[in-house]
């Protein structure tokens, strides 16, 4: 996919990221409150991040665009 989605209605507490920068796959991209559980979202791919579409402290919304990736 070339976005990151919110996996669940929550509060998004932080991202780990810097517009620019390459991932691998595995490493942390954003962190999501749901229910008082951190929800841990992980690169599925090697990425490079193009965009941050929100900012932490943001109510997100199911399936919502966390992050924007380069082809």
């Amino acid at each position: 996919s070339k976005y990151l989605l919110s996996p669940m209605p929550g509060l998004l507490i932080k991202i780990s990221v810097k517009e620019g920068q390459t991932f691998k796959a595995g490493e942390e991209l954003a962190i999501v409150e749901a229910m008082k559980m951190e929800n841990s979202l992980r690169a599925s791919n090697n990425v490079k991040i193009k965009s941050i579409l929100v900012e932490e402290s943001d109510n997100l919304t199911v399936d919502q665009a966390i992050l924007e990736f380069e082809d």
